[in-house]
């Protein structure tokens, strides 16, 4: 009779008494099984012993949570780099449009004046009347030219206009630089924007990869117990 009640015992969680061999030390579970073993059963006693079944459930419920989180963790992953990426989309705005709107009466004339002087309508106008202007002085006005050669208010005309021109076109092009150290500053921007995102994302997958290496080496010591637990039977 004594040797009978030795090789008995009772399990915790099912409160079934069950031969010794398929019960096993409340000190042998696993930390992470003993969690979900205490919230189930609060009056888990760690001097106890739970049965084979109850204990192989308990194994599946936790992979099965595990499994879960995995899936859980990539989607919260997911939408925090989409809430991040969004927090900052107005940084690839227009960055013309303020610069534009600042700029005066004069400083839109000059970049107009700057870009007629600049082009081939210019080029062609100004030697059509440098033509006329010699031809006139040259051969219609011979008796009385009002510029004789060597065309002294000709090149009174063309050095005023040089000298106007000059400064006009320094003007624009002074905005321009402008212009371009804005853009420049604002792909600044974004390219540390960019390498910022990129180094937490990759921070955010070491840490996931982590976890799941910690958590996939749990499931392969719980296969290994479950593996050890089916030949220790057989034999």
């Amino acid at each position: 009779m004594a040797n009978h009640r030795k090789a008995t015992g009772l399990c915790q969680v099912c409160k079934v008494e069950k031969p010794q061999r398929d019960l096993v030390p409340a000190e042998f579970v696993r930390p992470a099984l003993l969690h979900l073993i205490e919230k189930e059963h609060p009056e888990w006693k760690p001097t106890g012993f739970i049965c084979a079944g109850d204990l192989n459930r308990y194994r599946m419920a936790y992979v099965r949570q595990v499994l879960e989180t995995e899936v859980g963790e990539i989607s919260t992953l997911e939408n925090a780099v989409l809430d991040s990426l969004k927090k900052n989309e107005l940084l690839s705005a227009n960055i013309y449009a303020d610069f534009d709107t600042k700029l005066t009466t004069g400083d839109m004339l000059s970049d107009k004046l700057a870009t007629f002087g600049g082009s081939w309508k210019f080029i062609i106008l100004f030697a059509l009347i440098l033509l006329l202007w010699i031809g006139v002085n040259s051969f219609a006005l011979l008796k009385k030219p009002f510029d004789p050669y060597p065309f002294i208010l000709l090149n009174l005309v063309l050095s005023s206009l040089a000298a106007i021109q000059a400064p006009i076109i320094m003007m624009s092009q002074n905005r321009m630089e402008a212009r371009d150290r804005l853009r420049a500053e604002h792909d600044y921007k974004i390219n540390l924007k960019a390498e910022l995102e990129i180094r937490h994302l990759h921070e955010k997958l070491d840490h996931l990869l982590k976890q799941q290496w910690t958590r996939l080496l749990e499931i392969q010591e719980i296969q290994l117990e479950l593996m050890e637990e089916l030949a220790a039977r057989k034999k």
